[in-house]
C-alpha cells in the first residue's frame, strides 16, 4: 500500500501497548518504511511489483537490519522530537532491533492479507496468507482511534507497564 497512513493506527496502538519492549520511533518508521518500495514504482514508473521483494520477510529482514543501525545512531536526535510528545524511552540497542523487525513484519503481514501481488516467504511465489480480508481496513481505521486513547493513557505518569497494558485493554473494550 504506497499510502501507508493506514499502517500508522495499528502500528501506534501495538507501539504503545508494547511500550517497554520496543523502542516507538523505530516501531512507527519500521510500519511505514516497507512502502518506499511501492512508492518508487508509482512515481519512477518502474516495470517492477507494486509490492515486490521487500514485501517479502526476506527482503523485509534486510530492511529491518539497516534501519535498526541508522536509528541507533540518531536516538539522541529522536530524544527531543519524542520529548514533546511526552513519549520518552530509554535507549536500548535490543528494543531497537525488537521494534525495527517485529514493525517491517507487522507491515508486511497486513499487507499479505489484501494483496495477491506480495509474496512474503520469497523465493516461494506463493502467499498463503492472502484472504482478500477487506475487514483488515476497518480494522486499521479502529487502531488509529484506540492508538490516539492510548497515547492519553501512556502520557499520564503511569506507575507500571503493567498497569499500562490493562488501562489500554479495558479503554479498548469500552469503545
Amino acid at each position: 500500500m504506497p499510502l501507508t497512513p493506514f499502517h500508522l493506527g495499528p502500528a501506534l496502538f501495538f507501539g504503545l501497548l508494547l511500550f517497554s519492549a520496543v523502542y516507538l520511533p523505530t516501531f512507527l518508521v519500521a510500519n511505514i518504511i516497507v512502502d518506499f518500495e511501492p512508492f518508487l514504482v508509482l512515481i519512477f514508473r518502474l516495470n517492477y511489483p507494486l509490492h515486490g521483494f521487500f514485501h517479502s520477510f526476506l527482503g523485509g529482514s534486510i530492511i529491518a537490519a539497516i534501519l535498526s543501525l541508522v536509528m541507533i545512531r540518531v536516538d539522541e536526535r529522536i530524544q527531543k522530537i519524542m520529548r514533546l510528545f511526552k513519549l520518552e524511552q530509554q535507549f536500548f540497542r535490543r528494543s531497537i532491533w525488537i521494534a525495527s523487525f517485529s514493525g517491517v513484519y507487522l507491515h508486511i503481514m497486513l499487507d499479505s492479507r489484501l494483496y495477491t501481488d506480495i509474496k512474503p516467504f520469497f523465493p516461494l511465489s506463493i502467499n498463503p496468507l492472502y484472504s482478500g480480508a477487506r475487514d483488515i481496513r476497518n480494522i486499521r481505521f479502529l487502531c488509529d482511534f484506540v492508538s490516539i486513547g492510548c497515547w492519553f493513557i501512556c502520557v499520564q505518569n503511569v506507575e507500571t507497564q503493567s498497569s499500562l497494558a490493562r488501562k489500554i485493554v479495558l479503554n479498548a473494550i469500552k469503545l
